[in-house]
């Protein structure tokens, strides 16, 4: 383990590191064989905008996360696990559907007004486990489309409850209440943010369409028990729950129960929250005594939110944040647990990703991969530690924007492309969920050694050419395939985003 990201010593690293551990064989007895093991459940927990060190097993310190302790405590950490993009609706496209966004359409973040969402000829993570027979749910954030025709439902998902899209894209966004602090009568571009609930017999129903603050202190603690539930109903058969927590994005909300308990200001207390979503899910798996047939995953969609400062979490030691391809951006604080298979206290240290999830499950409960062309790869060998298991990544491709290809990297080398990309350049943020403006910066064509120098501070440009060599030539692979705006590229592999048409139904939204 050569990274410089180790956040925890692993007393029993060495001992379980020279104990082979075997590949996990492929689950079958959803097909009704009641000889064969039963496939194993799997519960996704994705958090919004959270930093790399913002959790206890990653350095956190100012406030206690015992849930996500004891998760990596009995489970193993991934220091070096990244999201496709550093931005919200792309990189949750990713991590659905095994793909680079950029593959699928799916870019920046989308927000009310948008008429795109994720196309209905992509297989979702969700599909490939109803294929199998799985109850499947999603309780959170959804963010990949508002309109009826791109809502969970339509994606492999029997249940859903939860927003649409981004908790700050309503009317009470500092943007629009700096507005009408000047102008009452200011029009605002948002609509007001809805609670919306779904499932694959009778489509969707608005539950709240005008969310308010009150409401929001609620999401966290009842989309945990709408999942504990989800669990519960579905003991007997394999289940697949999703949850993507809309914390800890700004606006920052928490219960009556956390407010004030992490005497770390508001983040801290969101942060406790998640954490005790964690422990209600562990908790709840081993109550009804499945946590040696279920794998966990916890991690981020991209990096903290820098700007917005006291209600922004911490990336160190890593470069920049959300919004970058810096590893700040998209490199994100990741553990798995899954009692008896995944061994208890340990790290890995190899590249893997989001997109790696949907396949890696696929072999798992013996499932067929999707037609279409997917990026991700099997990591279940690095999830069970195996000894000597390598990232089954040569290339991993940083993609940000309108389609820039900004980076390519391998397991420890990064070759960065001159771009633009936004900075605080040092100072702090905002104050009281408050954003300051970033500055625009430039970087200049660089390589860094991220074993050597994981926060990117030394170009080493001129001291490895044939790594130099070696990740240009897959960038050049990956240009021809995905595509590169900085470059004026067109990629063949790309696919197109879903589409909302004039025949198509729409949700309607209370605009303000």
């Amino acid at each position: 383990m050569s990274h410089q990201t180790k956040m925890l010593p692993r007393f029993l690293t060495a001992i379980l590191a020279s104990i082979s551990i075997l590949t996990v064989p492929p689950a079958t007895a959803a097909d009704g064989n009641d000889s064969a093991p039963p496939p194993p459940n799997v519960v996704v927990i994705f958090i919004d905008d959270m930093g790399y060190s913002d959790i206890g097993p990653f350095g956190a310190t100012a406030y206690k996360t015992p849930n996500l302790d004891r998760m990596a405590k009995e489970g193993r950490i991934f220091s070096d696990f990244v999201v496709s993009s550093a931005v919200c609706s792309a990189s949750r496209s990713a991590l659905l559907t095994g793909c680079y966004h950029t593959r699928i359409g799916i870019r920046g973040a989308l927000g009310p007004k948008s008429n795109t969402g994720l196309n209905s000829s992509e297989t979702t993570l969700a599909e490939v486990c109803r294929s199998r027979g799985y109850a499947t749910a999603c309780y959170g954030k959804w963010h990949l489309g508002h309109h009826p025709k791109f809502l969970p439902d339509h994606h492999g998902f029997d249940e859903y409850y939860g927003i649409p899209y981004s908790n700050d894209m309503w009317p009470m966004h500092p943007a629009a209440m700096a507005k009408r602090a000047t102008d009452p009568n200011a029009e605002i571009p948002w609509a007001a943010l809805p609670l919306l609930e779904t499932n694959s017999d009778s489509g969707y129903k608005i539950i709240n369409n005008n969310m308010q603050p009150s409401d929001q202190e609620q999401m966290t603690r009842q989309f945990t028990e709408r999942a504990v539930n989800f669990i519960r109903r579905n003991a007997d058969k394999p289940f697949f729950v999703y949850l993507p927590h809309p914390m800890v994005h700004v606006p920052l909300y928490a219960s009556d129960e956390f407010k004030g308990k992490s005497g770390a200001g508001l983040y801290g207390d969101v942060v406790m929250e998640v954490d005790w979503s964690v422990g209600q899910i562990l908790d709840t798996i081993e109550d009804i005594g499945v946590e040696r047939n279920t794998l966990v995953v916890f991690t981020s969609d991209n990096g903290p939110w820098l700007s917005y400062g006291t209600h922004a979490g911490s990336a160190r030691p890593l470069r920049e944040g959300k919004g970058t391809m810096f590893e700040g951006g998209y490199r994100e604080p990741t553990i798995m647990w899954w009692k008896g298979k995944i061994p208890a206290g340990t790290e890995c240290d190899q590249l893997c990703s989001t997109i790696d999830l949907l396949p890696t499950v696929a072999n798992l409960i013996g499932a067929e991969l999707p037609k279409n062309r997917i990026d991700g790869k099997n990591i279940l060998p690095l999830m069970t530690g195996q000894p000597d298991a390598k990232s089954p990544h040569e290339a991993f491709y940083c993609y940000y924007g309108g389609g820039q290809l900004q980076a390519v990297r391998n397991d420890r080398f990064k070759l960065v492309f001159p771009h633009s990309y936004r900075t605080l350049n040092g100072h702090p943020g905002g104050l009281g969920g408050l954003p300051v403006g970033y500055k625009q910066a430039k970087t200049k064509l660089s390589l860094y050694d991220l074993d050597a120098d994981v926060s990117e501070t030394t170009n080493v440009l001129g001291e490895h050419p044939v790594v130099v060599k070696e990740l240009m030539a897959a960038a050049e692979r990956a240009r021809a395939d995905l595509g590169d705006t900085l470059n004026k590229r067109k990629g063949k592999g790309v696919r197109q985003a879903g589409k909302l048409t004039d025949q198509d139904e729409r949700l309607p939204l209370l605009w303000q």
